[in-house]
């Protein structure tokens, strides 16, 4: 498994192609997950050691490093629907992993940073324009005696 990943900077450079492709698609997800990564060799401590500390694994003797993953969602035709918005072409599943050390993690993280801040640039802003309507409409009703 651990071939499977890629460099940090082959993953922001896919990272940036997933978020652009999604732009251009004009819809779409972008799932970013991160997770603490263990060793294999990490032994299982004495049930003393679990009730004299419970949180035993929240200080490891080494620092243990990140598992940053990224993934699109997967779209497919629906069978049997002509409505509008479903004529989405079949998409496959994008999964993108690297694994970060200890201490390149404040330099990782500022470039993570600046990657999502630049995927979220494409994000429509929200309407809110028929919420304060019905707001005026409310605010309006109870005090009907103007002029």
């Amino acid at each position: 498994m651990a071939g499977d990943h890629l460099s940090n900077d082959d993953f922001f450079a896919q990272l940036t192609n997933l978020f652009e492709h999604n732009r251009n698609k004009s819809h779409g997800t972008v799932y970013l997950t991160q997770k603490r990564l263990t060793y294999a060799e990490v032994e299982i401590p004495s049930p003393t050691k679990i009730v004299d500390d419970p949180l035993w694994d929240l200080h490891p003797e080494k620092p243990l490093p990140v598992l940053i993953r990224a993934s699109n969602n997967k779209s497919s035709k629906r069978s049997g629907t002509d409505r509008p918005g479903t004529d989405r072409d079949n998409v496959e599943k994008i999964k993108l992993s690297t694994v970060v050390q200890p201490d390149k993690l404040d330099a990782f993280y500022a470039r993570y940073a600046e990657a999502c801040k630049s995927g979220m640039s494409g994000l429509k802003k929200r309407d809110r324009k028929k919420g304060k309507k019905d707001k005026k409409k409310k605010k309006a009703i109870p005090g009907e005696t103007k002029g």
